[in-house]
């Protein structure tokens, strides 16, 4: 049969393309002091960009975690069983540090390169959860230092082991975190999960937690009620002796996204942990691994506007509509450029978060200070920026974006998990309030990083008086204001400091000005784009 048609304006495929070269990413790495490891997020970056990896993402995403909770003779088993690309990005994951490296390396700025790492390894979200929760973990381990000892160097390990058996003997630990019940969610002091101290030092844990994420993970931090108040506890898959623990996987849930990530109920039925930390300070023990995959979550926020943006360039460098490629006109122009704005400022605040994490983890009071109001505020406002963002993204490719193929719904589905993650939306703002209340320094700390750009633009400065009136009045109704006004002043200080000079004109015009509607493309008149514009192409 003759063809019917010919095969024209079609967008060529995404390969080869490297996201560690993005400039607000790489700019962003060597101010915070991880300039050291470019050839490290250069080297993961290209597998990244790899149609190998890439064939992994869609593999894990598609082919869902399978829950086994028996075995043929009707043994109990509780066993997820993952498609082979699952453990292959795994495996990409680990060896490259993702997980723990920071905690076994001295040098200044590795928690600044792990962040970056997490930038350009976006292949595939879901099982980027276990792997947080396992850089997450090890803070809050320390507070039982005989733990500690143990168990840290296998979580900081660079191999990937997937298997079942007794944590102490395997090469490598995945770690992961059990805390939210049906009648609490977020209110973690109403959980009813039971804690009974035994004779020999352990505890026997009864109860049910509602989300439990990766139950394949060797351990957990488990918040429980003991004698003594909601506690932290120190949970592994296989006891020492070889035996399962009892923790009963129930049900996998069925989500919107994060499908590769086997997110689980679970029921302790006389499970066996241990303590970590004090009885009755449970919340205080685990707040550090709250406080770094919430890092995580702003981190990924910003690394799906920078993804989601890639391919909006990629679709605009190479389709034609009347005649002229998308890129050349003028309102296209203007979609792309905002949509470029977001990201880098994304980026920026993101990756200062983790600068002062890093800061934090050796000592620096002030960079500690910093984070804590500044961390809360910026997982707030990036977390609500970033679904809008890829959906502003997916509209540039049309319907051919709207298709599975494209890869954009699924980028899509993973936007919202981020803002739920660790608190909606609220908890993060009332956090927020809360570093002012209980950190009342913090507020100091913020300032003194806000006020280093004064004078530099009359539009920040008059954004800044605003803040400091806004924190004046500071309550419950006002806290996402607050939260997203201290986000974009920090993001504005950076921008005006560190920025390209057209990006930061056009994010003072817009976000600090106002001079902007409610869309993206929404920019006004007389901004310089070019530059914007050639720091997001697609090279």
């Amino acid at each position: 049969m003759a063809d019917t048609h010919e095969v024209i304006n079609q967008v060529p495929l995404l390969s080869g393309y490297n996201p560690a070269t993005n400039p607000a990413l790489s700019e962003s790495l060597t101010r915070e002091g991880g300039g050291w490891g470019s050839d490290e997020i250069f080297e993961l970056g290209a597998i990244a960009a790899g149609e190998e990896a890439q064939r992994w993402g869609e593999l894990a995403d598609r082919n869902q975690p399978i829950l086994r909770t028996h075995d043929r003779y009707g043994h109990r088993v509780d066993e997820v069983e993952y498609d082979p690309a699952y453990h292959r990005l795994m495996d990409v994951a680990v060896t490259h540090g993702l997980h723990g490296a920071p905690w076994a390396d001295g040098r200044a700025g590795a928690h600044v390169v792990r962040a970056a790492k997490l930038g350009v390894w976006t292949v595939e979200a879901g099982h980027v959860c276990p792997i947080s929760m396992t850089y997450a973990v090890v803070p809050a381990l320390r507070h039982n230092p005989d733990l500690a000892a143990t168990y840290e160097p296998l979580l900081t390990s660079r191999t990937y082991d997937p298997h079942l058996s007794v944590p102490a003997g395997k090469p490598g630990l995945i770690a992961g975190m059990s805390m939210t019940e049906k009648q609490g969610g977020s209110d973690v002091r109403a959980n009813q999960t039971a804690a009974q101290p035994n004779s020999d030092g352990s505890y026997t844990l009864t109860g049910h937690k509602w989300f439990t994420s990766a139950p394949m993970s060797d351990l957990f931090l488990v918040l429980a009620q003991a004698p003594g108040g909601l506690s932290c506890f120190f949970l592994p898959r296989v006891l020492p002796d070889g035996t399962r623990n009892r923790m009963r996987l129930q049900r996998l849930k069925n989500k919107l996204g994060n499908h590769a990530n086997a997110s689980s109920e679970v029921e302790y039925d006389g499970a066996t942990a241990w303590l970590v930390g004090e009885e009755g300070r449970g919340v205080r023990t685990i707040i550090e691994m709250v406080n770094l995959t919430r890092l995580d979550c702003a981190l990924a926020s910003a690394g799906n506007m920078r993804v989601g943006l890639t391919q909006a360039m990629h679709h605009s460098q190479h389709r034609k509509v009347f005649g002229d490629y998308l890129i050349d006109q003028p309102l296209m122009r203007n979609v792309l450029a905002d949509l470029a704005i977001e990201a880098e400022a994304a980026t920026m605040v993101s990756m200062r978060m983790a600068g002062a994490t890093d800061a934090a983890e050796r000592g620096d009071d002030t960079e500690a200070l910093l984070r804590r109001i500044g961390l809360p505020a910026t997982k707030y406002w990036l977390c609500k920026r970033a679904t809008g963002h890829v959906a502003e993204s997916m509209e540039c490719l049309g319907g051919n974006g709207y298709v599975e193929d494209s890869g954009m719904p699924r980028l899509y589905r993973e936007a919202p998990l981020y803002g739920i993650w660790e608190g909606s939306g609220n908890v993060s703002a009332l956090d927020t309030l809360r570093a002012m209340a209980t950190a009342p320094k913090s507020v100091d700390a913020l300032f003194d990083e806000l006020e280093s750009a004064t004078g530099m633009d009359t539009r920040y400065d008059t954004y800044l008086d605003t803040l400091k009136s806004q924190l004046g009045e500071a309550g419950q109704p006002t806290a996402r204001r607050i939260a997203e006004s201290i986000c974009i002043a920090l993001q504005g200080s950076l921008m005006l400091r560190h920025g390209h000079p057209a990006v930061a004109e056009a994010f003072a015009a817009t976000r600090l000005a106002g001079d902007w509607a409610g869309a993206y493309g929404t920019l006004p008149t007389g901004l310089d784009l070019a530059p914007v514009l050639e720091r997001a192409l697609v090279k």
